[in-house]
């Protein structure tokens, strides 16, 4: 029974929330963009897929926004930055080193810069069927050095 739960959130983890592929993206990180709900300018600084969305974080003048891509609209431009690349792509197998228990391959459902260092989103337990309260959030920010890549 227990090779069986543990299948069962190997094939968890590993299955994109979006399906098959990756839904695009409206706009690129870094990408400066016009926030409608605000009517401001700012700048792309995390995305992460969430109630079947990408949900997009956007810097505007040091307060971080939430949208969805009809409440933003890219520029092309890219904000100038200092900050590499990040290390790892949206949708891409990665493992987690500090998760102890089960499973330790996890996908990338998410990316996010702060304070000049990116963070990416994944999620560290499944759902269970009964809901507890000491687990609110399924899904975490985790840093560059807590992710192996994955080889194909």
């Amino acid at each position: 029974m227990i090779d069986n739960i543990n299948a069962l959130l190997t094939n968890w983890y590993l299955s994109p929330p979006w399906g098959k592929t990756i839904p695009p993206v409206e706009v690129n990180l870094l990408e400066r963009v016009y926030l409608r709900t605000t009517r401001t300018f700012g700048y792309c600084c995390g995305m992460q897929w969430k109630h079947e969305t990408w949900l997009y974080s956007i810097n505007c003048r040091d307060e971080i926004l939430h949208a969805t891509q009809n409440q933003i609209i890219g520029t092309g431009e890219l904000e100038a930055t200092t900050v590499q690349k990040p290390a790892f792509v949206l949708g891409e197998r990665v493992i987690l080193c500090s998760h102890d228990k089960g499973t330790k391959q996890r996908l990338v459902l998410g990316i996010a810069l702060v304070h000049n260092s990116w963070f990416y989103v994944v999620e560290l337990v499944s759902p269970t069927l009964i809901k507890t309260p000491t687990i609110s959030n399924r899904f975490s920010l985790v840093g560059e050095k807590s992710l192996v890549r994955v080889k194909a």
